[in-house]
């Protein structure tokens, strides 16, 4: 799998001329965004000298007990694993493109509820966000991959690399790994 292949469905929503093409298109670019985030902060965690393939199940429903934990909140768990941060990944365009993403989370979020955003958002606006979200999801694929040897698009986040990859902690135990969600990841 690869940026091109993931997003080759929303590209599929785009050409497809339905009236709604635009809110699935944006909607479904979040998905994939914050599913990448997520599978790069996996991956980092699985670097861990302590953690194998017998580990994997009770890192998964570690994480997926945790009913505060974001987009947000995994950029903090990337940026407190890693010596590399996600700004770092993403490059020059970081501060622009995080912007744009807190903006879309938020109208994102006023869409899923069934509220109305506000902004009078046009299908142009939403193709904007779209294409802002793509740009962030190829930058952070490209450093990830450059950085870690894995782009949070890869099926399987739960495997060691085949490059060095310097962290800033490494997580002993599950319990640790519980620890250093709660601390450094959670939304309060």
């Amino acid at each position: 799998m690869s940026f091109k292949s993931e997003f080759q469905t929303v590209d599929l929503i785009l050409g497809s001329g339905a009236d709604t093409m635009g809110v699935d298109a944006f909607a479904l670019s979040l998905v994939k965004a914050e599913r990448q985030a997520r599978k790069i902060f996996s991956f980092l965690v699985y670097q861990s000298s302590s953690f194998n393939c017998s580990n994997v199940t009770e890192l998964i429903a570690t994480l997926a007990e945790e009913k505060k934990v974001y987009f947000d909140g995994v950029i903090k768990g990337i940026d407190n694993l890693s010596v590399v941060s996600v700004r770092d990944l993403v490059g020059a365009d970081y501060d622009d493109l995080i912007k744009q993403l807190d903006e879309a989370k938020k109208h994102r979020n006023k869409i899923f509820h069934g509220q109305l955003t506000g902004e009078n958002l046009t299908r142009d606006h939403l193709f904007g966000f779209v294409e802002n979200i793509k740009k962030w999801c190829q930058l952070l694929s490209g450093g990830a991959m450059q950085n870690f040897g894995y782009d949070g698009f890869i099926r399987d986040s739960f495997q060691k690399s085949t490059k060095e990859v310097q962290l800033k902690i490494n997580l002993k135990s599950v319990d640790e790994y519980k620890n250093f969600i709660a601390t450094h990841m959670r939304r309060r």
